[in-house]
């Protein structure tokens, strides 16, 4: 039976992802994304094309210019359509930017989050709510655990983690970024909508969320600002870990699958890391001989040994969990396709 979802942040790398997976299969699609990426990143981060293709190409598709930190505006939304699942992929989505704009940053991420949670708790109680966290809610502790330097990468050695992070890692106690506090927080609030009112809701705490359609940029987006500025000749700079800095890398489609699985079998209050884990995991120096490998282009960059405050050094998710609940869910984009979709999609966008 067709469902009709809501998709905030449809805009995105993620949202737009899921609107196409779930309009694909039948369901109706509520897009709402108001372009505040261009106002945090400039033109290179304007999504307005995303929006046009989705007008373009899903059938009924209807988009909403509505931003989450208008309450009234979302409590309205959603008393008027109901929707029979959420899934929350607005964000101001760096950390970086967020010590520049932190009532911006928090009201976004936190109290923008938490207006749809209410409006959810009284118009949809019972609809699925899946929210787009992040791994930056464990803020540095990571960089805490026994590592191993080799020669393009640091290792997990702790027998603890080697198979990743896992959700029972604390987020407490350590240094996150303003960014991750307001995640943090929305994280939070989520769990416990949940839990105090047994709604259906989770966390998906990403990794490295990539994919072909994503508008990186140097605040964010790590791998395709990378291929971006491999395939224009620009310079990359690498803040600190000699760029042996490790991410798993998941491709927006398996986390689109992700959510679809959660939808059918919703729990309430759940937790889950959701990245490439240890297969889909490579440093920024591996990524420039990955991404050089495929446009025969060397990568020019520059070091800059000040690491970013909060950054981790070798993050990949342990996939377990998320895996013990919904069995018939996995990675299935390799990390080579990745690379080569993300190539092939700046060509084609920057001819």
């Amino acid at each position: 039976m067709s469902k009709k979802i809501l998709v905030t942040g449809s805009s995105g790398l993620i949202g737009s992802e899921v609107c196409r997976y779930f309009a694909a299969i039948g369901d109706r699609i509520v897009g709402l994304d108001n372009n505040m990426r261009a106002t945090f990143f400039g033109p290179t981060g304007d999504t307005r094309w995303v929006e046009s293709q989705l007008r373009e190409q899903l059938p009924d598709f209807e988009h909403h210019d509505l931003d989450i930190r208008d309450r009234q505006g979302v409590s309205k939304l959603i008393q008027t359509i109901k929707p029979d699942a959420i899934v929350h992929t607005a964000a101001q989505p760096s950390h970086d930017l967020a010590a520049r704009i932190p009532f911006d940053d928090f009201d976004v991420n936190a109290v923008g989050t938490l207006n749809l949670l209410q409006a959810a708790r009284e118009f949809c109680p019972t609809s699925p709510f899946v929210y787009m966290s992040t791994n930056k809610v464990y803020g540095d502790g990571p960089n805490h655990i026994a590592l191993t330097e080799e020669q393009t990468r640091y290792r997990i050695s702790d027998v603890k983690w080697t198979n990743g992070i896992a959700e029972n890692f604390s987020i407490d106690q350590c240094k996150h970024s303003l960014f991750g506090a307001s995640k943090v927080a929305a994280d939070v609030m989520v769990q416990e909508y949940g839990r105090y009112f047994d709604m259906p809701t989770c966390c998906l705490r990403g990794g490295c969320l990539t994919g072909p359609n994503h508008s990186g940029v140097q605040l964010h987006g790590f791998l395709s600002y990378l291929v971006r500025c491999n395939v224009l000749g620009e310079h990359y700079t690498v803040f600190g870990y000699k760029g042996k800095q490790v991410r798993d890398n998941i491709h927006s489609l398996d986390v689109a699958r992700f959510i679809h699985a959660f939808i059918q079998q919703p729990r309430c209050g759940e937790v889950y890391n959701i990245g490439g884990g240890l297969d889909n995991a490579c440093s920024i120096l591996e990524a420039f001989e990955k991404i050089s490998a495929i446009s025969g282009k060397d990568m020019q960059y520059t070091y800059d040994p000040t690491n970013r405050i909060g950054d981790h050094i070798c993050y990949y998710s342990d996939l377990s969990k998320a895996m013990a609940h919904y069995p018939d869910w996995s990675i299935t984009v390799p990390l080579d396709q990745i690379f080569q979709e993300i190539y092939d999609a700046w060509v084609q966008r920057l001819k």
